[in-house]
């Protein structure tokens, strides 16, 4: 049996990282708030930056979010693909 895929909080994740977002776990309201702005399930996103807030690239436009809405993104990082020889 395979191991569910490990999941952790958008804040966890460090610069220049490419995650999907697996869950929102927010309030409802706030859920579809992010869903509109693009920061929906299955979304790719790169973590441009952390600091006081998370700055991240998502659909060609770069979103900052406080690190408290961030810690309601539950993402799981995307595997590094090899390029063929």
């Amino acid at each position: 049996m395979s191991e569910a895929p490990l999941l952790s909080p958008l804040t966890k994740v460090r610069a220049g990282c490419v995650v999907v977002i697996k869950q929102l776990t927010a309030s409802p309201e706030t859920n579809q708030r992010l869903r509109e702005m693009g920061l929906g399930e299955e979304q790719r996103v790169k973590v441009v930056a952390l600091q006081n807030n998370v700055l991240c690239q998502v659909c060609n436009a770069r979103l900052g979010l406080s690190a408290k809405l961030a810690e309601s993104i539950l993402v799981q990082q995307v595997a590094a693909r090899r390029l063929a020889a």
